[in-house]
């Protein structure tokens, strides 16, 4: 299905992947002196969940042309004014957060953040971003939560799928009352930092097999954090998951509200039914939208059981669509506008002011 209409907010959004020489601009003395005499700087960082080269990683006419055209004015091309979108979400999966060091994945994480509000919010006022954290140091996350949390074009904290825990712990729960109190939105996209195999029997041998487990990441995650209890500690928390594919969800919660019934006691503090937690509180982007045709979109969403926890995401400059069908045929008309742009602004409650803020700011950079 083509867009319908314009003014649609692209949740799901992927700035190429910044090399680190791009990066030490925005690092300080001590990490940039490491990080050059350690010869890091010649690392490229890049995600295994998406190789570079593989055709999963970027539909072929959206890689990076060989132009003098800015990345950013290619991401304008292609998607922004393509598609005459409303604002888009820019999520930087870098591979800092997979690194053993926790002070130097902070020191990059910080330096990703700072350079995406530099180089793209600074530039383009319907852009706004996610802070990356890297998940293993929840208190250098927390920290780097309150240093951006006054820029209102930071929306939502970054994390992957697959890390060393499940996000039900509790030791992330001050990452989740700082982003609660911040009106920041937790998003958890699809990606590992590889401490374990990506399936519970072993490593695969293709990356096929990776990114198909890992949908069943993305049930570990809700399951953990219905049953820890984060939605009750944190009752105006949202959860995003970003490229997790859906028609694992239908299953999700049928087996959890199944098993619910008979062991209630050992988890009190579910005091309701799990897939009414689940429906309140966890949005995900509708690419990849599993399902073969429109017959079993519109199955899948009605399992669902909700128009209102389906989010647009075009996931550039990922594989997910051909040409512009932007969205799966078999979503109901009526449902439309709430997918495209009525369920990203009641998620992201800090989206409008971002967006003024980004307007503001490119008019100073006009005036300089």
């Amino acid at each position: 299905m083509k867009m319908p209409f314009a003014g649609a907010i692209d949740c799901d959004l992927h700035p190429p992947m910044p090399s680190m020489a791009q990066l030490l601009p925005y690092v300080d003395d001590y990490w940039r002196d490491q990080i050059t005499n350690r010869a890091i700087d010649r690392m490229s960082f890049a995600m295994m969940s998406y190789p570079p080269n593989a055709p999963i990683s970027a539909r072929a006419d959206w890689r990076a042309p060989n132009t003098a055209r800015s990345d950013l004015d290619t991401l304008r091309a292609h998607v922004l004014d393509a598609f005459d979108l409303r604002f888009g979400i820019a999520n930087v999966m870098h591979g800092a957060i997979a690194l053993h060091n926790d002070d130097m994945a902070a020191a990059i994480c910080r330096a990703v953040n700072d350079w995406l509000r530099a180089e793209w919010l600074d530039r383009e006022p319907r852009l706004c971003g996610s802070i990356l954290v890297s998940p293993q140091d929840p208190a250098q996350a927390v920290a780097e939560i309150e240093r951006l949390a006054s820029d209102p074009r930071f929306v939502q904290v970054l994390l992957p799928v697959m890390g060393e825990k499940l996000l039900g712990r509790r030791e992330f729960f001050p990452l989740y009352e700082a982003a609660e109190r911040h009106g920041l939105v937790i998003a958890v996209h699809a990606g590992s930092t590889y401490r374990y195999a990506p399936t519970i029997v072993g490593w695969p041998s293709y990356q096929f097999e990776d990114y198909v487990a890992q949908a069943q990441a993305f049930a570990n995650q809700t399951i953990s954090l219905v049953a820890e209890g984060v939605f009750r500690r944190f009752p105006r928390l949202k959860v995003v998951m970003l490229e997790s594919g859906v028609s694992w969800l239908p299953m999700t919660v049928w087996r959890t509200d199944k098993t619910w019934r008979g062991a209630r006691p050992e988890v009190p503090w579910v005091d309701r039914w799990p897939s009414e937690i689940i429906r309140e509180h966890l949005r995900l982007s509708v690419q990849p939208f599993d399902a073969a045709d429109a017959t079993a979109v519109a199955q899948t969403l009605d399992r669902i059981g909700s128009d209102e926890m389906l989010l647009f995401s075009t996931d550039y400059p990922h594989w997910q669509f051909d040409g512009d069908d932007v969205l799966p045929d078999g979503l109901p008309p009526d449902s439309l506008r709430k997918i495209l742009i009525d369920n990203a602004l009641a998620t992201y409650p800090r989206l409008a002011q971002g967006a003024a803020a980004g307007a503001v700011e490119l008019a100073r950079e006009d005036v300089r």
